[in-house]
């Protein structure tokens, strides 16, 4: 009798073992697994939902210092620009720039009438006011002409500006305009 209660605790002791050692096995393999699971990656902020819908343009305007054309980036509602963006970028011209460096290039009052693509031409239609340009100065339409074109052009289907005044071509902007290389 003595036998038999050492082999049945023996064989208790070995089951034991047995069972205890198969979850010991089982719990550090899954602890391996979630080790090399590969983690997702949390930015330490999260991106708004207005940050999504913007994009960045650039405005050029007239330097205060040097009296060239400089760009002015200016963030922009992707909303809207995506259906009229030449329109919108005029418009950004007409305003004038947000940095004090710089000066509005686009004569006072200009507006806007309206603007249509030709190919890969954009034909602005502006009101009389933008004739109002510093005529003194001999480069003045050439930096205003650079000034348009410069920021239109970053637009991948403008290569060309073209300029109507009040719907009608005028001798003094006649040709249509582009970047110069």
């Amino acid at each position: 009798m003595k036998n038999k209660k050492v082999v049945i605790i023996f064989i208790l002791l070995f089951m034991i073992i047995l069972v205890g050692g198969y979850f010991g096995i089982k719990y550090a393999k899954e602890k391996q697994a979630e080790k090399t699971m590969v983690e997702e990656y949390t930015p330490q902020e999260e991106i708004s939902e207005d940050q999504l819908r913007q994009t960045i343009v650039s405005l050029y305007f007239l330097s205060k210092e040097t009296k060239e054309i400089v760009p002015e980036a200016r963030l922009v509602d992707i909303k809207e620009i995506i259906n009229d963006p030449c329109d919108k970028l005029v418009n950004l011209l007409i305003e004038g720039p947000k940095s004090e460096k710089q000066e509005r290039i686009m004569p006072e009052n200009t507006k806007l009438i309206k603007s249509y693509m030709e190919g890969d031409c954009v034909t602005l239609d502006l009101s009389e006011e933008f004739l109002n340009y510093d005529k003194t100065d001999e480069k003045a339409k050439e930096k205003l002409m650079d000034s348009i074109v410069n920021t239109l052009t970053q637009l991948t289907e403008v290569n060309q500006v073209k300029i109507l005044i009040n719907g009608n071509q005028e001798d003094e902007f006649k040709e249509s305009y582009h970047v110069k290389n």
